[in-house]
């Protein structure tokens, strides 16, 4: 119970620093997505369906607040987190490199799923535009906040799992 109110947490506290702070940090209208950051990294520390109720939540507060439809961010990042679960067998808590380049990824397909769905089918077919200018750079600010918050959310995610394994012991 108490590691999903912290996971709550991080999620909302992601969410109101992406809002405000680093929407204020923004470059030429390009912020890092925190969001993705959680989802991805919450998928692979803790699997699938941990990586999808990351995904689902962090999806809603999207759709809530910046969607025009309710659920098409929602389908997104769960999609997102339940992938990166996959990896959870690959991970290693002193490796950085699956990490930045899973999280690396989820940033990429976040782009362009959205490119998809919500500029091309509108009838804005200048993709490289896109590409060049919106998707690529968001994904270099991704990767390079990444090596900060990451960082943190490892080293509560150790703290977690020392705890569970600590009341565990007792129940044995």
């Amino acid at each position: 119970m108490k590691r999903k109110i912290i996971t709550f947490i991080i999620i909302v506290i992601c969410f109101l620093l992406e809002c405000t702070i680093f929407h204020r940090l923004s470059f030429a209208s390009i912020k890092p997505n925190l969001l993705i950051i959680v989802t991805s990294s919450f998928g692979f520390m803790r699997g699938k369906k941990e990586g999808m109720a990351v995904g689902f939540v962090s999806g809603l507060l999207v759709d809530i607040f910046w969607g025009s439809a309710l659920g098409f961010y929602m389908l997104l990042f769960a999609v997102i987190g339940y992938l990166n679960g996959f990896f959870r067998r690959l991970f290693y808590d002193d490796d950085i490199k699956l990490p930045i380049a899973l999280i690396g990824a989820s940033e990429l397909i976040y782009g362009l799923v959205t490119y998809f769905c919500l500029y091309m089918l509108q009838g804005n077919f200048a993709f490289t535009n896109c590409l060049t200018h919106i998707i690529l750079p968001e994904l270099v600010y991704t990767i390079l906040i990444t090596l900060v918050l990451y960082q943190i959310i490892l080293h509560i995610n150790k703290k977690l799992e020392a705890e569970e394994q600590r009341s565990a012991s007792k129940f044995v």
